[in-house]
């Protein structure tokens, strides 16, 4: 029997894992926020710069957070979920090669372009994650989960590496200089962004309960199941303990991706030693969630994640007496060890708790409650930072997410994984 991993439908959902996170490394963790402060807002001080893209952000996350269970509701309803996932991905696609045409100093449709980018790359995600009860069966969703996740850290990898090497010898690649080299990247993403998702158009295919509706009566169908749905959510127990505990938990995995650089930065580390970190944990990320995969399948979800908090919160503590770069990359590579792990788990754990006919919408609610984690966590460490003026007490303010989150997620049960849960679907 062929391994899971190699059926044509998995491996073509997993490789859009690989073709996204183009966009996720190399435009919103990499380039684009330096170069955004160097070239579309030359001249600006850093805190106004600093607003508008935290502007554009905030309201791309907020559009696609609002909007997420109730498109997963309509793609249900319509059988969708695929051609929805195309045209946000097409929006993305377009937007993000369009970066490449915004002139200098024209930050205001850099940060247009880029926001509906992210809008493409988020609201496109909704459904890649819905689709994962699709190509899996029950006892596959930890493997297949973990299988996208690590494609993905590979994929994003790869190319930001080629990125970086562009940026930084832009004359070996044919380039003017650096800032063309950042603008052509935007291109390349764009380019391996589309190519590898085409392998999802044609061999991924919705194995839906309901019967197709036409658009506008599933937009009516939409509208009804997502009320019926919150009103079931309110009395499911486990549902809700464990969104809250996603919640609390993903927020301070996002904190930490997203403050690890400033935190180096404070330390007085060197630029470039922190984008070698950032890409020892892409790296890093790769196996590690294929084995977390694995461990799922055989221990459980839940332990699997309770055993990243447990890292986590371990982490935060560590990185409070943090002084050298060698300690920054060794940091680097256990944080590696568990992101894709507690991202692919939570995944694959949520997947099971979901009815599969309504996965679309109920993956809304998972993503929304990913994209509202954004919140707290930043917040948190500013206002830590300000109220003590030290960088070490705001990324140890962390440990209160991580364990807020584990000992809620420690009332959610382990739901079954065998086939009769839910129906016993074939593959």
């Amino acid at each position: 029997m062929r391994s899971a991993l190699l059926k044509r439908p998995v491996l073509s959902w997993a490789l859009y894992d690989w073709a996204n996170s183009a966009f996720a490394t190399t435009v919103m963790a990499g380039l684009f926020p330096v170069f955004f402060k160097q070239y579309w807002s030359a001249g600006t001080e850093a805190t106004v710069s600093t607003f508008r893209l935290g502007l554009g952000n905030g309201v791309a996350s907020a559009l696609i957070a609002l909007l997420a269970p109730l498109l997963g509701a309509i793609a249900d309803r319509g059988g969708a979920r695929v051609r929805l996932l195309m045209l946000f991905t097409v929006l993305g696609i377009a937007m993000t090669a369009g970066l490449y045409w915004v002139e200098r100093g024209d930050w205001p449709m850099a940060v247009l372009f880029y926001a509906l980018a992210a809008v493409g790359f988020s609201g496109s995600a909704t459904f890649y994650d819905s689709l994962l009860l699709d190509v899996a069966e029950q006892g596959e969703l930890d493997v297949v989960s973990g299988y996208g996740y690590a494609l993905g850290y590979l994929g994003g990898g790869l190319l930001f590496t080629v990125n970086v090497l562009m940026t930084l010898n832009p004359e070996a690649f044919g380039l003017a200089d650096a800032a063309e080299a950042v603008r052509v990247s935007f291109i390349t993403v764009a380019v391996w962004w589309g190519v590898f998702t085409l392998p999802l158009l044609f061999f991924v295919r919705e194995r839906s309960a309901v019967t197709p509706l036409a658009p506008l009566a599933a937009m009516r169908a939409g509208w009804r199941e997502l009320w019926a749905t919150l009103r079931q959510l309110r009395g499911s127990r486990t549902l809700v303990y464990f969104l809250v505990a996603y919640w609390l938990y993903i927020d301070g995995v996002n904190t930490v991706i997203k403050m690890a650089v400033d935190y180096g930065l404070a330390l007085g580390f060197e630029a470039s030693s922190l984008i070698v970190a950032l890409l020892i944990t892409q790296f890093v990320a790769f196996p590690a969630a294929l084995a977390f995969g694995w461990f799922g399948k055989r221990a459980g979800a839940r332990l699997g994640i309770l055993i990243c908090i447990g890292v986590y919160l371990a982490t935060t503590v560590w990185a409070y007496s943090l002084d050298n770069v060698r300690e920054f990359y060794a940091m680097a590579v256990v944080i590696g060890l568990v992101q894709g792990g507690i991202q692919s788990l939570s995944r694959s754990f949520y997947g099971r708790l979901v009815p599969p006919e309504k996965s679309g919408e109920y993956f809304g609610f998972f993503n929304m409650m990913g994209k509202f984690a954004a919140v707290v966590g930043p917040v948190l460490t500013g206002w830590v930072a300000l109220a003590t003026g030290s960088s070490r007490l705001a990324i140890l303010s962390l440990a209160i997410l991580f364990a807020a989150g584990g000992a809620m997620l420690w009332f959610v049960r382990e739901p079954a994984t065998n086939s009769q849960d839910r129906g016993g679907r074939s593959g």
